[in-house]
């Protein structure tokens, strides 16, 4: 069962994240909408804007920045360091939000193969019984096996041997 379990929760992922597409793809036809809506305000917006002054305003922010950089580089070394561990704190924060996100997906895909029962769900335990075979034959055709590997044996009363008969009396007199 093994091999099932660890099937079953990316299977279910799978489905959760064709579930969640399709309800997004049905919120398209009513964002396009809206975005037709705002388009020409936004295109007047644009046109009423003086280039020069976007580039004025750009050239400030620009020399903001720069002028605000420290060159004590042994004080950018240490934000280096700061920034390479805070770095690592995201990174591992990130992986532990994708595994709760993967889980997440996981039980919707569950939900949804449950909804689509008629479906998916067959498809699934094809697939999982495709790839692994019951792995204990029951009991009654585990016993009907071992019976039919092993033949009847022919019981009959056994004799003790001549020689040892005639050895034990020769021995005796």
């Amino acid at each position: 069962m093994a091999i099932i379990d660890e099937l079953r929760t990316p299977l279910y992922f799978a489905a959760g994240t064709a579930d969640l597409a399709v309800q997004q793809a049905k919120k398209v036809p009513g964002l396009i909408e809206q975005i037709a809506a705002e388009a020409p305000s936004r295109i007047e917006a644009v046109k009423k804007t003086d280039p020069k002054a976007v580039q004025e305003k750009a050239q400030a922010k620009f020399a903001e920045l720069v002028g605000g950089l420290d060159t004590d580089l042994k004080k950018l070394g240490e934000q280096a360091q700061d920034l390479a561990l805070r770095g690592v704190g995201v990174a591992a924060e990130y992986a532990v939000k994708a595994r709760e996100k993967y889980e997440e997906l996981a039980a919707h895909g569950e939900e949804a193969v449950k909804a689509w029962r008629g479906e998916a769900a067959e498809e699934i335990t094809e697939i999982a019984i495709a790839v692994e075979p019951d792995p204990e034959p029951k009991a009654e055709t585990q016993a009907e096996a071992e019976a039919e590997a092993k033949p009847a044996r022919k019981t009959s009363a056994r004799k003790a041997p001549a020689k040892k008969a005639a050895a034990v009396e020769g021995a005796e007199k």
